[in-house]
């Protein structure tokens, strides 16, 4: 089986780094996939979903913040802002980060980063979403 080695860091340290046969990721221009001998590329990522797959056969999905992905000779390095096994979501904190959010977009108050707020209930959605998902996939 074609397998590549792929790895997921963080500023906390590394939170995968396996064989896998592919990667889709949230490019900030649209998803799209990695799989072996894939050309060397430097792209950006968005707030979104990375389903790895591994060479033994499972997937496993992370939330990913944004970041950027290096892929050369056969390797792929994804440097992510913030990541997390979606199985590891604390979904009350998703919430009420929203919540967060949500009340500083409506504020419009004084001194209110618009643009920080509406990133933070992006990133929130995202982990709710994805959160969802397992739930309903292992129903």
């Amino acid at each position: 089986m074609n397998s590549f080695k792929a790895q997921i860091l963080t500023p906390e340290g590394s939170l995968f780094d396996d064989e896998v046969t592919g990667v889709k990721l949230p490019g900030t221009l649209g998803s799209f996939e990695v799989k072996t001998l894939h050309a060397n590329i430097i792209s950006t990522l968005e707030v979104g979903e990375v389903v790895v797959r591994k060479a033994a056969g499972e997937e496993q999905h992370f939330a990913i913040t944004g970041g950027f992905v290096e892929v050369v000779d056969n390797t792929l390095n994804l440097l992510a802002e913030a990541a997390e096994p979606v199985g590891e979501i604390d979904i009350d904190r998703a919430k009420a980060a929203k919540e967060r959010a949500l009340e500083r977009l409506e504020s419009g108050g004084e001194g209110i980063d618009k643009d920080r707020a509406q990133k933070a209930l992006e990133r929130a959605k995202n982990r709710i979403r994805l959160y969802a998902d397992v739930s309903v996939s292992t129903q």
